[in-house]
């Protein structure tokens, strides 16, 4: 049953109660508070620009264990020729615009990273809970990737490179990170080959949020991110 969203009332039904495909829920807005109610829940805003926002969480769910990341033998090569220079949280604007603009795979653009969204999720990391990962090729950014960050909990949401390995660079430099500060998983929300290609594996959903439901009583880390001197 798809429970559309009203007013200012911020609760979300079950997960239990969505769609074979892992529709939730329509309607409702992308105020701080709402995203941050869903993304603790186990659920996401993921829609196009001629849709009402969509609210998703399929099962099963794709998750990163930190501890498993798996590195491609071809990356790292690279990682080792130092290419890329890795930051967190400088520009988190410049990585959101690059995830939503022309890539191979979205000739179009990244559509389902509307105005909207960006917004949105800036205002995320302005409160410290949106986080990038930007790698610079010779003083440019040349890739990165975005997410959410509630307390052990790291929900992944897009990636953009313009120049080869750079998102992965950084991915693996994140993930690194967050490993070293404990956090508990990396939701990547659907599989697919690329995500398994870095150790991702499908769970049920229950046994996702489970996990995401012990994660999220850890206290924040609130932005901006650096790495750690070490």
């Amino acid at each position: 049953m798809i429970v559309r969203l009203k007013g200012t009332d911020l609760r979300f039904p079950p997960v239990e109660f969505a769609s074979p495909e892992g529709l939730l829920a329509v309607g409702g807005d992308l105020r701080p508070e709402r995203l941050l109610e869903a993304y603790r829940h186990g659920i996401f805003p993921w829609y196009n620009e001629d849709q009402p926002i969509l609210w998703w969480s399929p099962d099963p769910r794709a998750v990163l264990f930190p501890s498993k990341l798996h590195v491609p033998r071809s990356l790292r090569r690279t990682l080792r020729r130092n290419r890329f220079s890795i930051t967190l949280d400088t520009n988190f604007r410049a990585v959101i615009e690059g995830c939503a603009g022309r890539r191979p795979q979205y000739p179009d653009g990244g559509t389902w990273i509307t105005p909207e969204m960006i917004t949105a999720y800036t205002r995320l990391h302005e409160l410290g809970y949106a986080h990038s990962a930007e790698a610079w090729l010779e003083g440019t950014l040349v890739g990165g990737i975005y997410g959410v960050a509630i307390g052990g909990a790291f929900f992944a949401e897009s990636m953009f490179a313009s120049v080869d390995d750079a998102s992965k660079a950084a991915l693996v430099a994140l993930v690194r990170h967050l490993e070293s500060w404990s956090f508990d998983l990396i939701d990547c929300q659907q599989d697919s080959p690329h995500v398994r290609r870095f150790g991702a594996e499908e769970i049920p959903r229950r046994d996702f949020i489970a996990l995401l439901s012990e994660a999220v009583k850890r206290p924040d880390r609130l932005g901006p991110w650096a790495f750690d001197a070490a």
